[in-house]
């Protein structure tokens, strides 16, 4: 059975790669119909990040990405968190100083900041400790003196098959003995992570492709215990519009990021699915379940991705405009109640009017903001060149349409738009030189939610008239 793991580190917050390494390890176990697992690594207790785990449970919560396995938490799965299997990590350690394949380093901090001083980029460890005797070993250890363990690396070189790059060779030489045991006796992230790839039957690793070069270490430890090497898909980047690696620090966004500005969990994730991903039909559009069934790591390309967030913004407002009604109202509703206070408003039928207009929910409250209030705005917003209208006939047409609506008894959206088509007719002019001017009047905004005769019905009569007649005396 195909099993795949995310193995997030709380040394930080959920960026986008983060988040795409987890969706495409996620996709690949329901496409093959094998089991994904939630693994925390938190053996770097150095680094890790107060509120750093509390994102990751709730980023994957809020994408809909559920793991398969792991200890049971009141009848629900829990993740693997390696920082409460400390005590396994030691016996394989040894198990590999028994066999030859790894040794005791007793080399305190000065010396080794000592060789990196004097071999600089290329410092490698000098395997000073390597030679050391057994007898002296072992009165060291006796002594309590503090050690590492270190991988010793073989020579020759590892060359290993991944699905989306290739072959890779890489010559053990450039290869320095990694620590796999901390002095503090914590497993160090390759060695935790060959280990418990292992002990979990993980048979696909997925990850970034800036892990590449790290993957002889991994293959020399499975090869040292004499494990099975799993498969291995490296992703390509994900720069930015600058044509950099995305990053914190050139501002970025985070998952949190996003959904904070007001991007909806399916839009995004949807987005990121497409980012070094080619669906064979070409669709732009899938839920998380359509995304299961048709994902292939066939369609995985090697170039890098750039993260557009024009185009994820064009995406939220599809998301948006094929949200049923109803969950548009429910979610628009407090944006709604903030910008809208008046009691004879209809919400539901104002979230109807904006729901094709936005692309953020939260947009709301701007876009219908003139509902409530009507905001000074300049007269020039009445000139419309191509409908042929300047401030002098809106004005003229703004004082012979005053009447005609001060008449009509039945205040609705058929009845106003059958007078008003009438009326424009009677004056032989184009529909735009008397809408308009009336749409400008009632919002002073470039552009409204709906159309004038919506407007009118929306505001009621007496709120109606009274911004003609505000707009008559701008002009």
């Amino acid at each position: 059975m195909v099993r795949t793991r995310f193995a997030p580190s709380p040394t930080g917050f959920m960026h986008i790669g983060n988040l795409r390494t987890a969706l495409y390890e996620y996709l690949i176990a329901k496409s093959l119909k094998g089991k994904f697992i939630l693994r925390i690594e938190d053996t770097d207790t150095e680094r890790l990040v107060e509120g750093a785990l509390g994102a990751i449970y709730n980023t994957l919560k809020l994408t809909g990405i559920k793991h398969d396995e792991g200890p049971d938490v009141g009848g629900d799965y829990g993740p693997y968190v390696q920082s409460e299997r400390k005590g396994s990590y030691m016996k394989y350690a040894l198990e590999l100083v028994e066999k030859e394949k790894a040794y005791y380093c007793f080399c305190g901090k000065e010396r080794l900041d000592s060789l990196r001083e004097k071999g600089g980029q290329g410092f490698k460890y000098d395997r000073h400790c390597f030679s050391l005797a057994q007898d002296e070993i072992d009165k060291k250890l006796n002594n309590n003196e503090p050690f590492v363990i270190r991988q010793f690396t073989p020579e020759g070189e590892t060359s290993f098959s991944d699905h989306v790059f290739g072959v890779i060779t890489v010559k053990n030489e450039e290869i320095e003995d990694q620590v796999l045991v901390k002095s503090d006796g914590m497993p160090t992230y390759n060695f935790a992570n060959v280990v418990d790839d292992h002990l979990m039957a993980i048979t696909h690793v997925v990850r970034g492709s800036e892990y590449l070069s790290s993957t002889p270490k991994y293959n020399i430890l499975y090869e040292s215990f004499g494990w099975d090497i799993p498969e291995y898909i490296h992703l390509p980047l994900i720069l930015n519009a600058n044509g950099e690696k995305l990053s914190k620090r050139r501002g970025d966004p985070s998952f949190e990021d996003l959904i904070e500005q007001g991007y909806l969990p399916e839009a995004i994730v949807n987005f990121i699915a497409l980012l070094g991903f080619a669906p064979s039909d070409n669709r732009e559009f899938f839920t998380l379940k359509e995304l299961e069934e048709i994902f292939d790591i066939k369609g995985i390309s090697k170039s890098p991705s750039i993260f557009d967030q024009v185009k994820l913004t064009w995406m939220n407002g599809e998301y948006i405009k094929n949200m049923p009604d109803d969950e548009f109202y429910q979610l628009s509703l407090p944006y709604l109640k903030e910008a809208v206070k008046a009691d004879s408003i209809d919400l539901k039928r104002v979230s109807n009017m904006v729901k094709s207009r936005v692309s953020f929910i939260k947009d709301v409250t701007e876009l219908v903001g003139f509902i409530d209030v009507l905001d000074d705005y300049d007269t020039e917003l009445f000139v419309h060149k191509k409908m042929k209208t300047d401030r002098e006939n809106s004005k003229g047409n703004l004082e012979k349409v005053l009447p005609v609506l001060k008449q009509i008894e039945l205040w609705t959206d058929e009845n106003i738009h059958e007078k008003l088509m009438k009326f424009i007719e009677e004056l032989d002019i184009k529909n735009g030189q008397m809408l308009w001017p009336i749409r400008t009047a009632l919002s002073g905004k470039p552009s409204s939610p709906c159309g004038s005769t919506e407007l009118l019905t929306l505001l009621g009569k007496e709120e109606s008239l009274k911004r003609i007649r505000i707009g008559i005396s701008k002009l």
